[in-house]
C-alpha cells in the first residue's frame, strides 16, 4: 500500500505508527496509515489483519 520512498514501516514493525496518514477523521478519533494501520486517539490500534493493540500512552501522574 505504501507509495512513499523511503518505505514506511509495515503495520507489524515496532515503529508502525511512524506511516504516513492516508485518511483522517480528527473529529472522530481515528486516522488511517498507509501500511493499513487504524490508529486512534487514545494510541490503541487495529492492525489490517483485526488484531487489537490496546491503547499506549504513558500515564500522566502527579506529585
Amino acid at each position: 500500500m505504501c507509495q512513499h520512498t523511503p518505505r514506511c514501516p509495515t503495520a507489524d514493525s515496532p515503529d508502525r505508527e511512524a506511516a504516513h496518514v492516508v485518511a483522517a477523521h480528527w473529529e472522530q478519533g481515528w486516522s488511517l496509515l498507509c501500511n493499513a494501520l487504524l490508529l486512534w486517539e487514545d494510541t490503541g490500534a487495529l492492525l489490517p489483519g483485526g488484531q487489537i493493540i490496546a491503547p499506549h500512552r504513558p500515564l500522566v501522574t502527579t506529585a
